[in-house]
């Protein structure tokens, strides 16, 4: 596994802060961010997703809030590189 820095949350403090790194060897997507509220992973629950699939959140996942401004840092088909930001 090779992992490639994509971007942080501009600004960011020295600790907790929403960060993406993509896998060179299989292209996942590897996300800090926030953990979903109670009343996000509710609401969550209540849209579901598809019929007869359970929306309970197993305890090997969980549900995080990633922000809209970190959404220029995930890799699209058709762009090379996304950019880089060492969060200034």
């Amino acid at each position: 596994m090779a992992l490639k820095f994509l971007g942080i949350w501009p600004n960011t403090p020295d600790d907790g802060s929403p960060t993406r790194w993509l896998d060179d060897t299989t292209g996942d997507l590897i996300i800090q961010s926030w953990r979903a509220d109670e009343e996000t992973i509710r609401q969550a629950q209540e849209v579901g997703s598809v019929p007869g699939h359970s929306t309970d959140v197993p305890a090997h996942e969980t549900v995080i809030r990633l922000p809209a401004g970190m959404l220029q840092f995930i890799p699209r088909p058709d762009s090379e590189d996304n950019g880089d930001n060492s969060g200034t």
